[in-house]
């Protein structure tokens, strides 16, 4: 089989990258190992963060594209995956002036808040300082959003194949790969690697990576005790300067999915894993202290009903993704923990790269 296209991964990314390609005209095949809406890897879970609170200006690019592209798709399936419902960031008050200033010379829409005012306004939040609102921020239907990527890449005549692992990828030129299953070879221009948690098993030495970690994250949702409190999303990082926030592993992210409570979890300290041998048990002194932050800072929710969530995180020493291309090969990788969001205008991306174009400096391996 020949096509101009393979992918392999379907999470978020992949499907991502098959519906930019496809609908450029582009033959694409897709190859997942797992069944469809597996919970193995970072993709599964009904929501996520929209977060636009950044300050680097290739993020701010990145995100800004992305709202509009989940707009598109949304036009396209007649779904919607934004809730707006504004999402509230706070602590460390010098990493908020420098979102803010990066705002104001953008035009996006955010304002600082009192921590009394935001308290009367999210009376299920505590608050210590000044608060950075974005009011064009809120959370993504993440698993709506992953099935309308599949049906809308299908509609321009991608092919999705799960439950297909890939057993190995032969470079035969710069425009040309061979990827090999159990079944079939399939000759391509061009294979896009999303693989998430399983990068570097899959592509091994044939293109060079930074170090990608894996890590099993363990966030947890809370029942809310009163279900007429508004919620926004939120993200709360330690005061450097307060030993009260000492027992903090990192800074904190959360929001509020329907359905199941507030969920609420560290950022990418969980412990390294192998993907294929994880335990998928929570971390127990990291679980109880993530237990004792909702206690004082959640006072909207029970911190005794804690249901941990287990995921993968595959990320870079410095948190970057990486959007590069190696000859033939395409890579997508190091997403995790802060990735989907961006997930549409990842695809563009990628799918610029496997026609020939570039991605931001920031994002490529080799900067």
């Amino acid at each position: 089989m020949e096509v101009d296209v393979v992918v392999v991964g379907g999470g978020a990314m992949g499907s991502a990258a098959a519906w930019q390609l496809s609908r450029r005209g582009r033959s694409v095949v897709l190859l997942e190992q797992f069944e469809q809406g597996h919970h193995i890897g970072a993709s599964h879970g009904a929501t996520r963060n929209f977060n636009m609170a950044y300050a680097e200006a290739d993020y701010l690019d990145l995100v800004t594209e992305a709202k509009d592209l989940w707009d598109e798709l949304a036009g396209e399936s007649g779904r919607q995956f934004l809730d707006l419902v504004g999402l509230v960031n706070h602590g460390n008050a010098g990493q908020l002036k420098a979102v803010r200033s990066a705002h104001a010379e953008r035009g996006i829409e955010s304002h600082f808040m009192t921590a009394s005012e935001a308290a009367n306004r999210w009376q299920g939040m505590n608050f210590r300082g000044d608060v950075l609102v974005v009011p064009g921020s809120g959370r993504v239907r993440a698993a709506e959003a992953l099935a309308a990527l599949r049906e809308a890449a299908e509609a321009h005549g991608a092919r999705f194949e799960y439950s297909t692992p890939v057993r190995d990828i032969r470079v035969a030129g710069d425009h040309r790969a061979v990827v090999v299953t159990d079944s079939a070879e399939i000759t391509a221009r061009r294979v896009v690697v999303t693989a998430g948690a399983w990068t570097s098993k899959l592509l091994g030495n044939l293109v060079r990576l930074p170090r990608l970690v894996v890590t099993q994250e363990q966030p947890a949702h809370f029942t809310p005790l009163d279900d007429s409190l508004a919620w926004p999303s939120f993200n709360h990082n330690p005061d450097p300067d307060d030993p009260r926030d000492d027992y903090w592993y990192s800074p904190v992210y959360g929001m509020l999915t329907p359905g199941e409570g507030i969920k609420a979890g560290w950022h990418g300290v969980g412990p390294v894993t192998d993907p294929d041998a994880r335990s998928f048990t929570p971390e127990p002194v990291q679980l109880d202290a993530l237990v004792r932050y909702v206690r004082e800072w959640l006072p909207g929710v029970d911190p005794a009903s804690a249901v941990p969530i287990s995921c993968t995180y595959t990320s870079t020493a410095n948190e970057d993704f990486v959007l590069d291309r190696f000859g033939p090969i395409v890579v997508g990788a190091g997403f995790s923990g802060h990735g989907f969001k961006f997930t549409p205008a990842v695809g563009r991306v990628l799918a610029d790269l496997a026609d020939g174009g570039a991605a931001p400096a920031r994002f490529t391996a080799r900067r």
